[in-house]
């Protein structure tokens, strides 16, 4: 079993306008709404793979009870814990003309300490019977800043690899934790070391205390630095399309390579494979299977000299 945690939950919904015009009124032409949460697209991936995918995290109010109702009819098992506060909702705008997607994301519940405590037991619970961990997304208010570092650190202490990908201080306190992997995007890449030159930034976030770091470049694909080596995976051309939830299904692509044991070129080559499948999707954050299986033995993989 993989374990998803997603502490900032949500309802995603998608409204895709013929053309989105600043300071006017929008006819909707289409409404999407699904659960929602990096950690929650993650374990739809997964489950898509064919792993056994759990998420946990936090779901309250009509919002948290839609995001259920939505949850039960996919092949992900829920262990998420119940909160007094209402999931937040995100709301995506499609410009049908451009294909550019405008994002607002609100905050989230503020979940206090007794919940966190109740998740605490939730999680070391799933944690007997999981393979591997992703640690995904935001924290919602009431959340302290190292939330991420602790789960980690339980993670270790129960002998489970854990995927972290988050950014700003949580980021910056979790990978002090030392997890077996953290996956930024070059923006977030940037302002944990400061360096806005990849592979200078890869390493430096090693050193911070990650086993391996996956840094996601867009359109060129992700730059890894791991114990094994040192490689870069592209896709074999730019695409076209909406890139929500491509990183999601990168760090499917990342996990399952690493319970099923696949050597670090193979995954990487999935997590991009999977991501750029993502942007060629129809609906937003799900992958084209068909893309997926055509472009695995496009991707390119380039083997990096070890940093001196």
């Amino acid at each position: 079993m993989i374990l998803t945690v997603t502490l900032n939950t949500a309802l995603d919904l998608t409204y895709r306008v013929p053309s989105l015009v600043p300071h006017s009124s929008h006819r909707v032409s289409e409404v999407g709404e699904r659960p929602g949460g990096k950690g929650l697209n993650v374990a739809r991936v997964l489950a898509a793979l064919g792993h056994e995918a759990v998420a946990t995290g936090f779901a309250g109010g009509p919002n948290g009870e839609t995001l259920r109702d939505r949850l039960s009819g996919l092949p992900v098992r829920d262990a998420l814990v119940p909160v007094a506060g209402n999931t937040r909702r995100t709301i995506a705008v499609v410009d049908a003309a451009t294909g550019d997607t405008t994002q607002f994301n609100e905050p989230g519940p503020t979940v206090t300490p007794e919940e966190w405590a109740a998740f605490l037991t939730t999680y070391d619970s799933l944690l007997r019977k999981a393979e591997a961990v992703a640690l995904c997304g935001s924290l919602p208010p009431g959340i302290h800043v190292g939330a991420y570092a602790e789960l980690v650190r339980r993670a270790r202490a129960a002998g489970v690899p854990a995927l972290l990908d988050t950014s700003g201080e949580p980021l910056r306190r979790g990978i002090a934790a030392r997890p077996d992997l953290v996956k930024p995007n070059a923006h977030e890449l940037a302002q944990l070391t400061g360096s806005r030159e990849p592979l200078r930034a890869t390493h430096a976030a090693r050193r911070r205390g990650a086993r391996a770091v996956v840094s996601s470049l867009g359109p060129d694909g992700v730059l890894a630095a791991t114990p094994e080596g040192i490689w870069q995976a592209a896709p074999p051309g730019k695409v076209l399309g909406n890139p929500t939830g491509a990183g999601d299904s990168a760090v499917a692509g990342l996990l399952s390579g690493l319970v099923e044991a696949l050597p670090w070129p193979d995954r990487l080559v999935r997590a991009v494979a999977l991501a750029t499948a993502t942007v060629l999707a129809p609906t937003a954050g799900d992958f084209d299977r068909a893309s997926y299986e055509d472009l695995l033995p496009r991707i390119t993989v380039t083997e990096h000299a070890p940093a001196a």
